[in-house]
């Protein structure tokens, strides 16, 4: 099976085409390539065919639950796409996703790596709740931006606290769903410094619709602009709440490519 990686800002995928798995179970599939130690190693497992614009792709977290869509994910699959001169003139793609059409334009390269800027669509759901969770009462920002977010606004938490309260609130009964988490200190009013807890991974480097969601939450509530750099540990991107949705600026870029030689899983194991 062929198999491409791609990564922006430390948030990596595997990148198969859709019809490569054939009857292969999808969830255990994602589970097995994502391992760090006997598979390639992932945050996630993006299918995708091509399109006459762009391409449409399915995701699954490294657990081998199924996403809605994932920012940086989008952005991978584009620099897929340039390598292999699928990018016209016009530099604009668009990328179909279970949250609907991701268009994203080419600005030009960072570093030798494409650079783009993606329309992300608009936030929903934007409210702040109380909820106990971990051993504390936090009172969250909450919103859907393509898939569900929790936000806790303030200074960024310890190593324990993050992965305590990270935990706890993925699963909390008020997301049947589960939920990402992002912890998100306001710097100034232009610049976010974020923390992510990625529903189905854990810990992540970066995030690109959870940097979209430390925005609109910090816009909304914490006295941050609505055009900020949001820094995750992986890097800084830029994102803009404007009338007609919200945009995730960054690089991505293609690592790898490769044959996976390890039988595929059974459905009937």
């Amino acid at each position: 099976m062929r198999f491409a990686k791609a990564h922006a800002y430390g948030n990596d995928f595997i990148y198969v085409p859709a019809d490569e798995p054939g009857a292969a179970p999808l969830d255990a599939l994602a589970r097995e390539l994502c391992d760090r130690h006997a598979g390639i190693g992932a945050d996630g497992l993006i299918l995708y065919r091509l399109t006459e614009h762009g391409a449409a792709m399915t995701l699954f977290n490294a657990d081998g639950s199924r996403s809605e869509v994932s920012g940086n994910g989008v952005r991978g699959l584009g620099a897929l796409l340039v390598r292999e001169g699928r990018v016209g003139e016009r530099g604009v793609l668009t990328i179909r996703t279970e949250a609907g059409p991701k268009v994203l334009t080419r600005l030009g390269d960072a570093g030798g790596r494409p650079l783009f800027r993606a329309q992300m669509g608009s936030p929903e759901g934007i409210r702040r709740i109380p909820v106990d969770a971990g051993g504390e009462s936090l009172d969250l920002a909450v919103l859907n931006i393509g898939n569900p977010q929790c936000i806790v606004l303030g200074p960024l938490p310890d190593e324990a606290r993050f992965r305590r309260l990270g935990a706890a609130l993925e699963r909390h009964p008020l997301f049947p769903e589960r939920t990402n988490v992002e912890f998100v200190a306001v710097e100034a009013p232009d610049r976010l410094r974020i923390l992510i807890w990625e529903r189905g991974v854990g810990p992540t480097s970066s995030s690109g619709t959870g940097a979209c969601a430390s925005l609109v939450a910090a816009a909304s509530f914490g006295g941050a602009a609505r055009d900020a750099q949001v820094v995750a540990p992986g890097g800084a991107q830029r994102v803009e709440w404007l009338a007609d949705g919200v945009y995730l600026s960054g690089w991505a870029e293609v690592v790898c490519r490769g044959e996976w030689l390890r039988p595929l899983p059974d459905s009937r194991t």
